[in-house]
């Protein structure tokens, strides 16, 4: 029992490994995504929602595959965070450790892009962050329980 759960947490560590690979890679480095550092003016938002609602209120013109791109990406590039971090950390098995550290791993991306002047810092970006790391968390919850309740089952028919 024991060994399956040194297992279980070192199989997490190494998927969230992998997962901040990836989310560092294109929150700064992907060129598909815009993260190139240009001679341009660089652009930052400050104000809260007005990013998503000028993606909502320009859904037609910038394209539907924007507006997902940058609304739910944003949640489903977190939900991730949310979910492995109970795994690795037992700290992180409280909801509001969880939620803070999501909210400071996006912060944490959000300066980094600002300071090397890639992508765009956004107020919107670490709310929706923290809203896909909320999920990612939420997600972990359920499955527990689901897990408990059918060892709890298996010992009862046993």
């Amino acid at each position: 029992m024991i060994r399956d759960k040194k297992r279980n947490r070192k199989l997490g560590w190494a998927l969230f490994l992998v997962y901040l690979a990836l989310l560092v890679y294109f929150a700064i480095f992907a060129e598909s995504f815009g993260r190139v550092s240009a001679e341009r003016d660089y652009v930052y938002n400050l104000e809260l929602f007005k990013e998503i609602r000028r993606f909502y209120h320009y859904r037609q013109q910038l394209g539907m595959k924007a507006f997902l791109l940058n609304v739910v990406g944003n949640v489903a590039a977190f939900i991730p965070c949310g979910f492995f971090l109970p795994i690795v950390s037992r700290r992180s098995r409280r909801w509001y450790n969880a939620v803070l550290l999501c909210f400071g791993l996006s912060l944490g991306v959000e300066v980094v892009q600002l300071v090397f002047k890639v992508g765009s810092f956004d107020v919107d970006d670490l709310l929706l962050n923290t809203g896909g790391g909320v999920i990612g968390y939420v997600s972990y919850r359920m499955i527990q329980r689901i897990r408990i309740r059918r060892k709890m089952h298996a010992k009862k028919t046993a």
